[in-house]
This record gives C-alpha cells, sequence and structure tokens, in this order.
C-alpha cells in the first residue's frame, strides 16, 4: 500500500507590493503564508499553503508540525476524507474552527494536489467537472484609497480584464462611504457588477442603515456587514437592508456555513478554502449552498479556488484577491473579457518560485 512518507512545512512573509488597508486589519504590508509539501511512498508530492493577515500563520506552522504531523504520515493518500477527520478530532479541543482549521486546510490541500497529480487529472475535472471557464472579479483591498486613487485602481482592473470589482466600505462617517460608492457607481456605469465590502465594521443596525444608504447604487452585493458570530443580525441585515448579503471568509468550519444558511443570514456564501477546512469541506459548503438555493462565491487563493468553482454547478463570481502569489507562480491567473479558465495541468496546477519565495522565509 501506498502511504505518506513526508510532510514538509515552511512560513514565509511576503512582503505586498501596495500596502493595503481595509476596516478591521488596518494597514497591511505583507501577508503570513505557510506551505506544506507531502511525498508519499511512490515519491510524488503535493503542496498546499494557507495565509494570513498581519497574525496568526505561526501558530498554523506550529500545529502542522506538532500535532497534524503524527497523524498523517503512514496514511494512505487516497483516503483523504479519513486523514481529515483524523486531523479534526486530533486538534478538535484545541480549536474547532480558526486555526486548527487554517492547519487542516493546508494538509488537506496538499494531499488533493497528490491525487491530482497521481491520476493526471486538474482538480477541477477529479471533483466531477461543470465548467472551466470561471467568471472572476478584482478584490480591491482599498479603504484608504483617494477618490481619484481608487478610479485609477477601478480602470487598471478592466485593462487587465475584470468586467466585476469589490471596493472596500467601513470608513468612520458613512457619508464618506457613499461618495466613493457613488464616485465608483458613475465611473463605471449603472450595470458594472459592484460589490461592496464592509470587513465587519458595523453593528447590524449600522449595517441596516448603511445597506439602505448605499442601495440607490444597485450593488451585487454587500459583503461581511457585521461580525459572523451575529447570525440574528446577518439575518436582519439580509431582511432588513434590501441588499444581498456575501460573507463566509471568517467561517471555519462546515457547521457554522450551515447555521448561518438555515436561518437566512446571507445570500452569497463565501468559504475561503485556506481556512475552511481547505477542499474537502470546500466542497461540503458548495453542496450545502446548493441544496440551500444559494448562489457560491469565494474568499482568496483565486489560484486554488478556481478549480472547485469550476466543478460546482452553483457557482457565481470568484474573487480575484490582492494577497495574490503571482510574483512566485510560474502560471498566474490569466482574466480574459471578465472568466478564467481552470488549467489542465494535474492537481491544482501550482508551480511555486521556490527560490524567489526563499527571501521572505522566517
Amino acid at each position: 500500500m501506498t502511504t505518506i512518507q513526508s510532510l514538509q512545512t515552511d512560513y514565509f512573509l511576503v512582503p505586498l507590493e501596495t500596502v493595503l488597508s481595509d476596516s478591521t486589519h488596518g494597514t497591511i504590508p505583507h501577508f503570513e503564508l505557510v506551505t506544506v509539501r507531502v511525498v508519499d511512498s511512490d515519491g510524488a508530492e503535493g503542496m498546499g499553503y494557507t495565509y494570513a493577515v498581519n497574525s496568526g500563520a505561526r501558530a498554523f506552522h506550529a500545529l502542522i508540525e506538532d500535532y497534524l504531523k503524527p497523524v498523517v504520515i503512514g496514511q494512505d493518500p487516497d483516503q483523504v476524507e479519513k486523514i481529515w477527520q483524523d486531523m479534526w478530532w486530533a486538534v478538535h479541543y484545541s480549536g474547532r474552527g480558526g486555526h486548527a482549521t487554517s492547519a487542516i486546510s493546508a494538509v488537506d490541500i496538499a494531499l488533493w494536489d497528490l491525487r491530482g497529480r497521481k491520476a493526471e487529472l486538474p482538480l477541477w475535472r477529479l471533483f466531477g467537472g461543470y465548467d472551466p471557464k470561471v467568471p472572476v472579479y478584482a478584490g480591491g483591498i482599498d479603504l484608504d484609497f483617494t477618490i481619484p486613487e481608487l478610479l485609477e485602481q477601478a480602470d487598471r482592473f478592466q485593462e487587465q480584464g475584470y468586467r466585476a470589482i469589490k471596493m472596500k466600505a467601513g470608513r468612520a462617517n458613512l457619508r464618506e462611504d457613499v461618495d466613493r460608492v457613488r464616485s465608483m457607481r458613475e465611473h463605471l456605469g449603472d450595470d458594472f457588477p459592484l460589490m461592496v465590502d464592509a470587513n465587519m465594521k458595523w453593528s447590524a443596525d449600522q449595517a441596516i442603515r448603511a445597506a439602505r444608504a448605499l442601495e440607490e447604487f444597485n450593488l451585487l452585493w454587500i459583503e461581511e456587514p457585521t461580525i459572523p458570530d451575529d447570525v440574528a443580525g446577518h439575518v436582519r441585515v439580509v431582511r432588513e437592508g434590501r441588499t444581498p448579503v456575501a460573507t463566509g471568509e471568517n467561517l471555519h468550519t462546515l457547521y457554522e456555513f450551515h447555521t448561518l444558511m438555515a436561518a437566512g443570514g446571507l445570500t452569497y456564501p463565501e468559504p475561503d478554502v485556506t481556512n475552511c477546512g481547505g477542499m474537502t469541506t470546500f466542497r461540503k459548503i458548495g453542496a450545502l449552498a446548493e441544496a440551500h438555493n444559494l448562489p457560491l462565491t469565494s474568499h482568496g487563493a483565486h489560484d486554488l479556488t478556481v478549480h472547485l468553482l469550476a466543478a460546482a454547478p452553483n457557482r457565481t463570481y470568484m474573487e480575484s484577491h490582492g494577497f495574490s502569489l503571482d510574483r512566485y507562480l510560474a502560471h498566474p491567473m490569466e482574466i480574459v473579457d471578465g472568466y478564467t479558465m481552470a488549467p489542465e495541468r494535474p492537481g491544482h496546477g501550482i508551480e511555486l518560485d521556490w527560490d524567489a519565495l526563499e527571501a521572505h522565509r522566517r
């Protein structure tokens, strides 16, 4: 029987080309990247990763090295679901989400990559396949941009091939948010898909007030209007705000998504494959969304997520994220007229430039 022989975990502090900002995390000069490489007894390798903003990823590294690695070594790499369950229960008491599921996610992604490479199939085909042509939007992290900078960025996004854009909200004065969204709407035109992301800044009452103030701008959605813990608040925002709600990047378990969907507290489930439990859990969230007749979107890690949305019949726009690894990829994502194509390379098809990343190892 083939078994997993080794697991290597690495930590990098990756600088961003442009310092970014949002209403919760403040100024963001870099992101923390944790990579996992697994090798089986046939010599085949798979790679996964997770990340954090400003803090936390060293804990992911420790969880993987000290607690998950002993669980994974020696297991059959084809039994990804079993390995996932073993990892979940190994660290359940210490997290049950959050740091624990981010650590699990990186290993799970590596295991699926290994399976795809050995099967000589891209993951979107291995997952059943739906449509490799995936609609994609540009996720601006731009709360502190001036309005001219915001509009210049929007022009760059369109030149790069994007046909949908998300901008940040959550400034101290709601009138500033309204003025910025109005400027973007006038600049982009009435029918251009535009989303707004508050990064949990508001209370439910504030979110309802903001949603109504922004209603005239025909937003595709308002994202993370309040904290993920406030299920009743989310339900109120959906019902009283009169604008669709996307959320999920801070929901870290299948059960959290189930609770919010069942309550009617979101319109667009938005899991992040690097923190929800990996590809194993992301696919279950997608199926749960389909059962609730909800359109599936995503957060971050577009180079991984493209496979998941290419296999999901209820998918909608995929986020192209500002915390991009494009500078370190042999095959960066290409956007043509608002779409990207899931790659045909085996596994997830990501080939990292480890030499370039080495300068950022910590």
